[in-house]
Parts: structure tokens; C-alpha cells; sequence
């Protein structure tokens, strides 16, 4: 086993750690003020929702030439991917239409 390996499985490791602190941390603080929660879990809401609109939108044609074997793409997979990257589109148009629409609220005022 070589030191990248090692290496590999470190970086791994800490990404886990990292993504079940950036979890429970949050969840833990809020706690306190169990009104956070309703709002997080309101806004999980709605990009669940977004996401099966997204879903729902998306092609799961597979080509030829992604169906062999170095890729393996089924059509399940095929609609998973165009639904994530449809509502990455949404969420990026959604954002900068909130920042052109806050700055312009700000100016004005």
C-alpha cells in the first residue's frame, strides 16, 4: 500500500467526519430555538419540491454509446442526473433573479 492510498483513505475519512458534523452540529444548536427547525425544514421542503419537478421534467433517454460498458448508464440514472443538474439550473436562475431583485429593492430604497 502506498502513502496516496493512505492518503486516499484519510481524506475520506475526514470528509465523512466532516459531513456528519456539518449535520449534527446545526441540529444540535438549534435546540435552543426549535423555530429554526420549522424554518429548515421548510426550506428542505422546497428544494425536495423543485427537485421532483425537476425530476419529473427530465429525459431518461440513454445513448447508445453510454449504455456500454464503461459507463453503465441505466435510464433510472439517466433521469436521476438530468433532474439534479435541472434543478441546479432552477436554483442558479432563482438566485440571481433574489440578487438583481435585492439590490434593485435596495437602490430604490
Amino acid at each position: 500500500m502506498d502513502s496516496i492510498d493512505i492518503f486516499i483513505f484519510v481524506a475520506e475519512g475526514l470528509i465523512i467526519i466532516g459531513a456528519i458534523l456539518a449535520i449534527l452540529m446545526p441540529l444540535i444548536k438549534s435546540l435552543d430555538n426549535p423555530g429554526s427547525l420549522v424554518k429548515t425544514g421548510i426550506g428542505v421542503a422546497v428544494l425536495l419540491v423543485v427537485f421532483f419537478i425537476a425530476y419529473s421534467m427530465a429525459d431518461s433517454e440513454v445513448l447508445p454509446k453510454y449504455a456500454a460498458d464503461p459507463f453503465n448508464l441505466t435510464p433510472e440514472i439517466s433521469k436521476f442526473v438530468g433532474g439534479a443538474l435541472l434543478t441546479t439550473y432552477a436554483l442558479f436562475i432563482i438566485a440571481i433573479v433574489g440578487i438583481v431583485f435585492t439590490e434593485i429593492n435596495k437602490a430604490i430604497k
